[in-house]
């Protein structure tokens, strides 16, 4: 029994030894396993590291080369500006010259067929002139240059002004233009604001031939809303985002065989995101179109006098009006110096400021008015010419600026100094009405 009790022992010893010792392989196993796979895995961060180095070289080298493109195109659009703005001014300076002088020639003519001819002549002019302006406003937009200057606009004002500029063309149609009366005030750029609603006007009013046009102001929560709401031939659902698109012209046309510059509504859709407003339009063909223009309202009306209507301006004479023209354009000094004498104004010019001063030293003649052009010889300025002018006499003369590029600082000078700006190419009626609601 003793020794079959010790073999037992043995066995049982034997058994704990060989489990120890499997154990024991089993964990130098494990430890080896755990080394290889350590070493894979160093092994395959280092390939993702490089390939991560690789890709991030890769994204820089495309950033550079994105980098280089923007910039190039940024130079690019900065040249088609500036070469846009420089084309606009030096064709405008003969456009301008030539409509003040078809001008003057249709008042020369006394057989109806002259007349016609003339009326031809300058409605082409004139269309050429306001397709480079719109063309030199989409540069200035685009290159990010106009700057708005917020203010607080009574719509009262701005609605009559459109109404008389308007009424005309709707009563030569036959179709009515109505503006509803308002007393709110929007909180905006007044300039860009009159600008934004006369082409989406224009528009309502080309399109539409029976029926007519309705402009009215809501209030919205802190914001008004404009509506401009016509009956005319309606924007078809493929032409919605095409009518935005610079010389896009509806196909409901017919409406209007003129058409339009198709321009209009490509400045309204720059002019609004500039402003940060919001614009927006339903319409139905065949029955019309509604154009909402959501924008601040002021926190306070406005008060505003209403510009004199067209009937009391032509009340106003200018005979005998002293002015001042200030042109360095040699062709352009002709052309306006002869219109105005017709006008039966007495015309003093010069070609820089201080021509302009010289001009002045006698003490017998003293300028009722004053007219020049903001880039004159010697790198002179209209403006400054202007102040030197009314710093010369103690008196702050009425003035006007004509300009074929107006900057912002140009616009918000003339406003301080309560100087009137026109763009060019100039139109005769315009200059004669202005003059002479600045001489009432």
């Amino acid at each position: 029994m003793r020794e079959i009790d010790d073999i037992e022992r043995l066995k049982r010893i034997n058994a704990a030894l060989m489990s120890r010792v499997e154990r024991s392989m089993d964990q130098q196993g494990n430890a080896f396993s755990l080394f290889q796979t350590a070493i894979n895995l160093e092994t395959r961060v280092k390939l993702r590291t490089e390939e991560l180095r690789a890709t991030l070289r890769r994204l820089e080298k495309s950033n550079i080369d994105l980098a280089a493109a923007k910039e190039n195109a940024e130079r690019a659009n900065i040249s088609k500006t500036r070469f846009l703005a420089a084309a606009s001014h030096d064709v405008l300076q003969p456009l301008n010259a030539a409509l003040l002088s078809i001008s003057a020639l249709a008042e020369l003519q006394s057989g109806e067929e002259g007349r016609r001819l003339v009326r031809q002549v300058e409605r082409s002019l004139e269309t050429m002139g306001e397709l480079l302006r719109t063309l030199l406003d989409i540069s200035r937009l685009d290159a990010g240059v106009v700057r708005p200057e917020r203010t607080e606009v009574a719509l009262e004002p701005l609605f009559a002004s459109l109404k008389s500029d308007f009424q005309p063309l709707a009563d030569k149609k036959g179709i009515r233009l109505r503006f509803r009366a308002t007393d709110l005030a929007a909180f905006s750029d007044r300039t860009m604001l009159r600008r934004i609603l006369q082409n989406i006007v224009s528009n309502a009013l080309r399109y539409t031939t029976n029926g007519g046009v309705l402009v009215a102001a809501r209030r919205r929560g802190l914001n008004l809303r404009v509506d401009v709401c016509d009956t005319g031939s309606g924007i078809p659902d493929e032409e919605r985002e095409e009518i935005f698109e610079e010389f896009h012209r509806g196909t409901t046309s017919a409406a209007d065989p003129s058409g339009g510059l198709g321009l209009g509504l490509s400045i309204v859709r720059r002019m609004v995101e500039a402003l940060g407003h919001d614009l927006s339009f339903t319409s139905k063909v065949g029955r019309g179109t509604v154009f909402r223009l959501t924008l601040p309202m002021a926190r306070t009306r406005e008060v505003q006098v209403a510009p004199p209507t067209p009937e009391a301006r032509r009340a106003y004479g200018l005979f005998g009006t002293k002015v001042l023209l200030i042109e360095n354009d040699m062709t352009v000094a002709e052309a306006t110096t002869a219109l105005l004498e017709r006008w039966q104004c007495s015309v003093r010019p010069a070609a820089t400021t201080t021509a302009a001063l010289e001009a002045l030293a006698d003490t017998d003649w003293v300028p009722d008015v004053i007219i020049a052009d903001q880039h004159l010889d010697q790198g002179d300025l209209g403006s400054e010419a202007i102040t030197e002018a009314r710093r010369f006499l103690l008196r702050r003369v009425p003035a006007v600026i004509v300009t074929a590029d107006p900057s912002d600082e140009l616009q918000h000078a003339a406003r301080k100094e309560g100087v009137e700006v026109m763009l060019k190419p100039v139109k005769p009626a315009q200059l004669r009405a202005l003059l002479a609601h600045l001489l009432a």
